[in-house]
């Protein structure tokens, strides 16, 4: 059997003339909730929770609403929260109880008055547990995957025969985007959405809400910091109050579909992030033009257009190591939301910088980005300041020998030793060559320079004493080029 909401009907019947259907094919119609009927909000003592708590009263006239979490009465400001509802004219009880314990669960709807029977279900739940992959252990995962998904099946299981009219869970945006350091917050949300297509299916109510970011006090964000919530802007999302958060909650519950992400974008953040959007929101903004090759003669690249493996391989040791380690603090401070890699001591390390295991995730990945190295997770934990870093991202990098090194000197003279045997030059032009061979030889060794010909030295005679190495060669690979 195929279950459709009348108000796709047009999908169903495509559906149909299609012949792909087995058994029969159902459109259901929306209900609109026993305004006698109970509520049930769960986790609605939390900052998200009581936020859909007074806007359930006051914007949809709910008058039984039985809040749940997991402290009940004990939760703070919880009494402050049922006086205010009380006084507005619902009858609030507020219940202690684990909603991912099934027998708990059971035992608090066998509580709803028959005479106010369940009409709707609105699960607001959830718990942060952040951390790199490495560091999911199966009790990691549980804290965040128990209020989500096990609770949600408790849910649907003890009330998937009753008639409700909605049935609505709280997902976040993690579980379509992934998020930095939530392997296990993202795998509980998605498994939320999938959950509301499946239960759809089945002809139930239900629809998963995948919320963006909100504001300070309202949900989880209320914990973060100042970088955090940086950092979220840097996603395009502009964090959601109150009053926008629930005109939202209001169009998904006159929607038809299984799973929706409210949120606010902000366009032109999404241009001027546009190469770390998550790749699901690229395709709202338009890329940067990119020249086609070939199309004409290209100038020569400029130092912040060449890879990073280009900008290092004509420098010397002390000024590689420079750069990167300027890269990896303009990074850090990016990430932290300071204005330039000045704020960041190169010796001190991320954790007392202020790095958590989501701002480190993020440091790894824009580092990767910038290097092309495939780099760890914990890249800021097993080098824990910006200084131990450099050592291992050079090593990382296929660089050439520092100017100025044995080998690099040893590969010139290869060089050199390679052009003096491949030309055919005459004896004017081959006594010259000697010459300043000679006086190259001299200054290594510290000698005396030997004594000048007698007849005036041309103009290249007189630059040789002056030449370093790299720049004699040069003049040697010239003169033996035109010979």
């Amino acid at each position: 059997m195929a279950v459709w909401d009348v108000r796709r009907a047009p999908e169903a019947f495509r559906f149909l003339s299609q012949a792909q259907h087995i058994g029969k094919v159902v459109l259901t119609l929306p209900v609109a909730p026993d305004p006698d009927g109970t509520v049930l909000l769960t986790g609605g003592l939390g900052g998200l929770g009581r936020v859909t708590a007074r806007h359930l009263v006051t914007g949809h006239g709910v008058r039984h609403l039985l809040i749940a979490s997991r402290r009940g009465p004990d939760s703070p400001g919880a009494a402050e929260l049922r006086a205010e509802l009380t006084a507005l004219g619902a009858e609030i009880t507020v219940a202690a109880c684990d909603i991912a314990d099934r027998t708990a669960l059971a035992a608090l709807l066998d509580r709803v008055p028959a005479a106010h029977p369940l009409t709707a279900v609105v699960h607001t739940a959830g718990v942060l547990a952040d951390g790199v992959l490495s560091s999911m252990t199966p009790e990691r995962l549980a804290e965040a995957l128990r209020p989500k998904a096990d609770a949600v099946s408790a849910l649907h299981e003890l009330t998937r025969d009753l008639d409700l009219a909605r049935f609505v869970v709280f997902s976040s945006v993690a579980g379509t985007f992934g998020g930095a350091g939530q392997a296990n917050y993202s795998a509980a949300n998605a498994f939320l959405d999938a959950f509301a297509h499946r239960r759809r299916a089945a002809g139930l109510p239900a629809v998963s809400l995948a919320w963006g970011t909100w504001l300070p006090d309202a949900g989880m964000t209320g914990e973060l910091t100042e970088a955090d919530r940086e950092r979220h802007a840097r996603t395009g999302m502009v964090p959601l109050g109150p009053e926008r958060g629930m005109r939202l909650l209001d169009a998904a519950f006159g929607s038809d579909r299984a799973a929706l992400l409210p949120m606010d974008l902000d366009p032109g953040a999404l241009r001027e992030h546009h190469d770390v959007l998550p790749v699901l929101l690229r395709g709202l903004v338009r890329a940067p033009a990119r020249r086609r090759a070939g199309a004409a003669p290209a100038a020569a690249p400029a130092a912040s257009e060449r890879s990073l493996p280009e900008q290092l391989a004509p420098l010397p040791a002390a000024d590689r190591e420079q750069l990167v380690l300027d890269l990896v603090c303009t990074q850090a401070a990016a990430v932290l939301g300071h204005g330039s890699g000045d704020e960041i001591d190169p010796e001190q390390t991320f954790k007392e910088l202020g790095f958590d295991s989501l701002t480190a995730v993020e440091l790894r990945n824009r580092i990767t980005a910038a290097t092309g190295l495939r780099l760890p997770a914990t890249l800021v934990f097993d080098y824990p300041t910006p200084q131990a870093q450099v050592a291992h991202l050079l090593a990382g990098l296929d660089l050439p020998e520092p100017p100025g090194t044995a080998q690099a000197l040893l590969a010139d003279l290869d060089r050199l030793d390679t052009a003096l045997h491949g030309g055919d030059v005459d004896p004017a032009d081959r006594d010259r060559v000697t010459a300043r061979l000679h006086a190259l030889l001299a200054r290594w060794q510290g000698e005396p320079l030997p004594e000048a010909p007698s007849a005036a030295p041309d103009e290249d005679e007189d630059l040789a004493g002056a030449a370093t190495a790299g720049e004699l060669f040069d003049l040697i690979d010239r003169e033996l080029g035109e010979a």
